[in-house]
């Protein structure tokens, strides 16, 4: 059947329609679930217009499931605009047109196959699996792609093999002349560029951070401040890239965003034009957990997965073949595809758990993962995070390419991500990992995970003392927590010393903790004054985890004694796999000896420099986690002396480095105060006319904790704005709640409303969708607030709900009274504004309004804004009067109108 005989189906929350042979036509809801349940209909995004209809079990002929087979590793807007583009049509009109459109759309893409198609290897392959799944499109693809008249190379023979390369040399000792920066910097901006005296300015204050360090342990730290606009990507680009060729040395530039990082990438093309040369000097690193695994994906593709899984696997194989780098979150995979599968099986095919087996993987020369780490040892420039940084420096790893210089950008950020780096969580959920990591499958459980015997299982047979450190570490194993622990606590019925730990741990906390009574949140409460139960058992759980801490120290040892023995099965695959396990186990042995420091706190005194806490963790009611919890008191301190400390020379920049306070505090939130040497400042401000292109509105007449009022405030400013808003909260619940009441509303006034937290898509294709229609808006959290960078019309008012106070937290109670009370809190709320007022002008020619729904804001805090920002406090409806006047001329802003005061 052709895919026009099939009837295409669109669902908006304006309305539904139904287009078939030439006619489109309305349709109630339970008309289009009746023919979607009988009939198969083309689509776009089914778990979206499923939701839409209130029908999630909806399936059809999905035409991102259509694109991401023929045009792997291809970038496309998920929506009829961005279907448009991909295909070569013209974007409807209107919601009513798109059906007759997807039909169009269908069969322009199922003619792709009969042009010059440059994803054509591996296709014919692939639809026999898919063939078999009985995937949708199948039959329809199946008269449009031949069988290949010799054979395929499929993926695992089409891959390149990674080869090992001799260590790099240490970098030289080289002085960049300030003259030298610059005329980079000329070469980067391009010919014909007008000079920018602040960006000049910030590259040559950026070259202090790789002049040759002059005293052991003392790195050369620039704090930069550059306000957005600088462009201070380029300014350091120059620095760093002209070091890394004369030193001959590798600058790890590090962000707290995978929207940044994809911005660093492209922006390499400055300093790299030839595609082929920027792939051998620029690499992008990001954790094991965003790459695909090869042999996850095998396993999947060989009956590990059924189902509408197994389809998501082979779309994923087509893309693999295809992938720059196989990485899976922010890398080429479209965003949108494992969102298309009810049960997402992309994380199963990721190295989530640790479960890496090394040079034991008959894939090992062609992982991604692999792939990476050799290509950052040599290349000029690693674009990575916070996160990977600061996990490499702390468990050793790549010791021999430890960068000597970095460059981290959103440095702001840097407090928070060392926080969650350094912390120890002793939860069931932790307990659960490393007891399948050390006993591997029990019971009825499946997958390729395997416990330490059979890893190690010819370390065992050689070593006689390696062979009792597994066995007796996997009878230790057994006090830990196992699968179903969460019903044996509500069943009152633990097992083993850790549950019994946790039984007690939450009964502590629901005795304690505030708010117990609202079965909707996690609970939490310091870990002071411990009941005499809690004590006992954590007594009782330290024995158990010394019991089981002690063998796994002394397989560590033989491991090393193994690879010193050098015995003859002991080839390089295999050398490799005993020093994958060494490196962790290190990591398992550090984890369950921070274990044992914290429950070493339990009915002893507190330790200064540590916040402790005991947590129930929630989501809507239903127990996820339950354990004990410690943070550093300052995080920045293990930072600084495990990342920064090492280093010859780091340069901490961002747009709000100082917002929320001074540079005393830009210092301490960095960790430059635990350093011998003192940073080096430097700042400089936004070129842009804030007072001119943007101002602040407090609306004063909506009152907290009333949703209706809040809702109806949104429709309004958004209604008044033509969309182009973004709108933030500080909780799901009353984002969810204002999206439920609104997004109706908006839609019959044709502007799209999409949602963090409601719609199944990811985060990032949200702000790639809601960039590419200057008449949608987009609400969300906290992740919009920092990583969204959506220059021009698209973006032309940002409504944030009320002031962004801190929440209560322990851990936040702690360091509010270490930091200075509410002054700390004051610090906070200023950082956040700054930020959340930064996504507004992006480049010399935006404007728009900043609007808050608090009456209660603070004049105190109002020096969060930029100087000379105009900041009027007005009702509601004065409010959407002066955004409808302003903003409303869908656009004038993009093409630089003013706001008059």
């Amino acid at each position: 059947m052709s895919a026009l005989h099939y009837p295409a189906l669109h669902a908006s929350h304006s309305g539904i329609w139904v287009a078939q042979d030439g006619v489109t036509r309305e349709v109630s809801r339970g008309e289009a679930i009746r023919l979607a349940a009988d009939t198969p209909v083309i689509l776009l995004n089914a778990p979206l217009v499923g939701q839409r209809l209130g029908y999630p079990d909806l399936s059809g002929l999905d035409l991102l499931e259509l694109f991401a087979f023929l045009r792997p590793a291809h970038f496309m807007v998920p929506t009829p605009k961005g279907l448009a583009a991909a295909t070569g049509l013209d974007v409807p009109a209107d919601d009513a047109q798109v059906a007759s459109f997807l039909l169009a759309a269908a069969e322009r893409l199922l003619s792709v196959p009969a042009g010059d198609w440059p994803e054509r290897e591996g296709a014919w392959t692939a639809l026999q699996s898919l063939t078999r799944l009985r995937w949708a499109w199948a039959p329809p693809l199946a008269t449009r792609i031949a069988k290949p008249s010799s054979q395929e190379r499929w993926l695992f023979t089409r891959l390149p093999e990674w080869s090992e390369a001799p260590p790099r040399p240490a970098p030289r000792t080289v002085t960049m002349p300030e003259g030298a920066v610059l005329d980079r910097l000329d070469e980067l901006t391009g010919d014909g560029a007008e000079p920018r005296a602040g960006q000049q300015r910030f590259a040559a204050a950026a070259n202090a951070a790789f002049m040759p360090r002059s005293i052991r342990d003392a790195p050369n730290l620039m704090l930069a401040e550059a306000g957005t606009g600088i462009g201070k990507t380029l300014g350091y680009l120059a620095p760093a890239s002209l070091w890394a060729e004369a030193a001959g040395g590798a600058v790890w530039i590090s962000t707290y965003t995978k929207a940044l990082q994809r911005q660093l990438s492209a922006e390499t093309r400055r300093v790299y034009p030839d595609e082929a040369i920027r792939r051998e000097r620029v690499v992008t690193r990001k954790g094991r957990e965003n790459y695909l695994c090869l042999l996850n994906l095998e396993d999947a593709l060989q009956g590990g997965f059924a189902g509408r899984a197994a389809v998501l696997a082979q779309l994923v194989a087509r893309w693999a073949a295809y992938s720059a780098d196989g990485d899976m979150v922010g890398g080429d995979l479209p965003g949108w595809l494992p969102t298309l599968f009810r049960r997402n099986g992309s994380t199963a095919l990721t190295d989530r758990r640790g479960e890496c087996v090394y040079a034991g993987c008959p894939h090992y020369r062609k992982c991604f993962i692999e792939r990476a780490a050799r290509a950052s040892a040599e290349a000029d420039l690693v674009i990575a995070n916070h996160a990977l940084v600061m996990v490499n420096a702390a468990r050793g790893r790549e010791a021999t390419t430890r960068p000597t210089r970095y460059v981290f950008d959103e440095g702001h950020h840097l407090f928070d991500a060392a926080d969650m780096m350094f912390s120890t969580a002793l939860t069931g959920q932790e307990a659960i990992e490393l007891r399948r990591w050390i006993v591997g499958p029990e019971g009825a459980s499946r997958g390729r995970r395997r416990g330490l015997a059979a890893r190690l299982s010819d370390v065992a047979s050689y070593d006689e003392a390696g062979g009792t450190a597994i066995a007796d570490a996997v009878r230790a194993a057994g006090a830990l927590a196992a699968d179903g622990w969460l019903q044996r606590l509500a069943d009152n019925q633990p097992f083993g010393a850790l549950e019994a730990l946790f039984a007690a741990v939450r009964g502590m906390t629901f005795a304690r903790a505030s708010g117990a009574g609202d079965a909707g949140y996690g609970l939490e409460t310091e870990l002071a004054e411990p009941t005499p139960e809690l004590v006992e058992v954590a007594a009782s759980a330290a024995e158990a985890l010394e019991a089981l801490h002690r063998p796994l120290v002394v397989l560590g040892r033989r491991l090393e004694a193994v690879l010193t023995d050098a015995p003859d099965w002991l080839d390089a695959p295999a050398r490799a796999r005993v020093e994958g396990a060494i490196a962790s186990l290190a990591w398992r042995v550090e984890t369950v000896s921070a274990w044992l420091a914290l429950l070493a706190r339990v009915g002893g005194p507190a330790v200064p420099q540590f916040v402790d806490w005991l947590i129930v963790n929630r989501i809507e009611g239903r127990e996820t986690d339950i354990g004990l919890l410690r943070h550093w008191l300052d995080p920045t301190k293990p930072f600084a002396e495990i990342v920064l400390r090492p280093a010859h020379g780091a340069l901490v920049t961002s747009a709000t480095l100082t917002a929320g306070g001074d540079w005393s505090t830009a210092e301490a939130r960095v960790g430059a105060t635990h350093l011998q040497r003192p940073a080096d400042r430097f700042e400089v401000a936004s070129p842009f006319d804030y007072a001119s292109h943007a101002e602040v509105l407090i609306v004063t007449d909506v009152k907290r904790g009333d949703l209706p009022a809040l809702a109806n405030a949104y429709a309004r400013l958004i209604e008044a704005a033509g969309g182009g808003t973004l709108g933030l909260f500080t909780a799901i619940r009353r984002l969810r709640a204002v999206h439920a009441r609104v997004a109706d509303r908006l839609a019959r006034e044709g502007l799209p409303l999409h949602a963090q937290h409601v719609d199944p898509i990811d985060t990032g294709t949200l702000v790639d969708i809601f960039r590419d229609d200057p008449h949608a808006s987009l609400l969300g959290t906290d992740a919009l607030r920092d990583g969204v960078d959506v220059p021009g019309d698209s973006l032309r008012l940002v409504v944030m709900e009320g002031v962004p106070w801190p929440k209560p937290t322990v851990l936040h109670a702690a360091r509010r009274l270490e930091g200075g009370g509410s002054a700390y809190d004051d610090r906070i709320v200023r950082a956040r504004l700054a930020q959340a007022f930064g996504r507004l002008i992006r480049r010399q020619d935006d404007a728009g309004a900043f609007v808050l729904l608090s009456a209660a804001m603070p004049s105190r805090l109002l020096d969060a804004f930029p100087p000379g920002v105009p900041i009027r406090r007005l009702t509601l409806d004065e409010a959407a009067q002066r955004v409808a006047e302003r903003l409303s001329t869908r656009g004038q802003i993009g093409q630089g109108a003013h706001l008059p005061a």
